[in-house]
């Protein structure tokens, strides 16, 4: 599904989506990814929900986002309630979508200069 066309300087938009995939700029990336308006991380670990970890939040929120948009695959499934209360209790805005949700709704965060993070669970198995 492409998303857009638009490049704003400096901001990484997600250009496009498929299973198992996304298009950030001209970069595609074939696995589980952290995405913010400055920064890509193409190797986080987890490749589903289920598989998500209280250790996995770390590079996270290491990138101190305000939100974080959670992309849980080709259908919206929630993370543990210890995850999400990990990320909550830090007073860091959480939404989980399925993947395509996620990509627009961060394009439209990281667009209006809000400080967001996709994380993306690719599973392409």
């Amino acid at each position: 599904m492409k998303l857009t066309d638009e490049k704003i300087a400096g901001i990484n938009l997600i250009r496009s989506y498929a299973p198992g995939e996304v298009r950030i700029g001209e970069t595609v990336i074939r696995g589980s990814c952290l995405v913010k308006a400055d920064q890509i991380i193409s190797d986080w670990r987890p490749r589903s929900v289920a598989e998500l970890s209280l250790d996995d939040l770390q590079p996270v929120l290491a990138l101190q986002p305000e939100v974080i948009v959670i992309g849980s695959g080709e259908k919206q499934e929630f993370p543990s309630p210890e995850v999400l209360g990990a990320v909550m209790s830090r007073g860091i805005g959480c939404e989980v979508m399925a993947t395509g949700a996620a990509c627009r709704t961060y394009n439209i965060l990281a667009s209006e200069g809000r400080t967001v993070v996709a994380a993306l669970l690719l599973n392409n198995s």
